[in-house]
């Protein structure tokens, strides 16, 4: 899949794969060491993330069901944990400096196909 913010006409990532299953949830990025550049993991449903295990920092995009961005988090760092964002009906997770260089923020909206 490929994630597009709109707003800004930029590439977040043109290889996502997404985890709807309990299993893959639960799993997400752990046991990687790291995220390579055009990739990210949309996680369905999601509206709280922790970063518990991993090895690697991630910057985080909490979306609604419309596509637009609640939440903006940079460079989350492992062995921590977001708060609750209860508009968020999923949460794309990027590779650390994305949301920076593509100057993503919250209310931009997102492409996902």
């Amino acid at each position: 899949m490929r994630v597009t913010n709109l707003t800004k006409n930029t590439v977040l990532a043109d290889d996502a794969a997404i985890a709807q299953t309990a299993l893959k949830r639960l799993k997400g990025l752990l046991g990687q060491s790291s995220l390579a550049a055009g990739k990210a993991l949309v996680i369905r449903p999601c509206n709280s993330v922790h970063t518990f295990f991993m090895r690697f920092s991630i910057d985080l995009l909490f979306v609604d069901k419309n596509n637009r961005v609640v939440k903006a988090c940079k460079e989350i760092r492992p062995f921590r944990l977001t708060p609750v964002y209860f508009q968020s009906a999923f949460c794309i997770e990027l590779p650390a400096g994305v949301v920076n260089s593509s100057n993503t923020q919250e209310s931009d909206q997102l492409s996902i196909e």
